[in-house]
């Protein structure tokens, strides 16, 4: 069994299929050694995740959203691998959308939830850089949405 395959195991997460597109894009695109994985909204085996930051939902919910994204994230990823985690070099870059009130400013923490993950699961290699941004809403009322790039060996 892989090292990440092992940890994702220890962690008691099992990366489903990765999702389909819902719209007129492709989940992921390989340029050179980078692959820029499209936007992951927030979702579990129950459905889509929805909605507010501030409003209906907590930054402990938020931030297991993003943990969600961040395991959609690593399922494009193994697609775009075809399976072979060795050709993963480490994240580079997450950017976090958060669906927050005006007066929400806790971006940071809800997107450290598939921040932590990464880490958890890819250990240094899953340092990346990041932003955390506030949106007034998000594609079928998501909580979170996460884009991401990887760099592949």
């Amino acid at each position: 069994m892989h090292p990440i395959e092992k940890r994702l195991a220890e962690l008691g997460v099992s990366l489903p299929d990765a999702p389909a597109p819902a719209a007129n894009y492709v989940p992921f695109v390989i340029v050179g050694s980078l692959v820029h994985i499209s936007g992951q909204i927030s979702q579990n085996e129950a459905g889509l995740i929805k909605g507010r930051l501030g409003e209906e939902l907590a930054v402990e919910q938020g931030a297991e959203a993003a943990k969600r994204c961040a395991i959609s994230i690593l399922s494009q990823v193994r697609k775009a691998v075809g399976g072979d985690w060795d050709r993963v070099s480490r994240a580079v870059k997450l950017v976090g959308f958060v669906n927050s009130t005006p007066d929400f400013t806790d971006q940071p923490k809800v997107i450290n939830g598939a921040s932590d993950f990464l880490v958890a699961v890819l250990g240094e290699a899953g340092r990346h850089a990041r932003s955390a941004v506030s949106a007034a809403s998000l594609p079928l009322g998501v909580a979170v949405e996460i884009e991401a790039i990887f760099e592949l060996k």
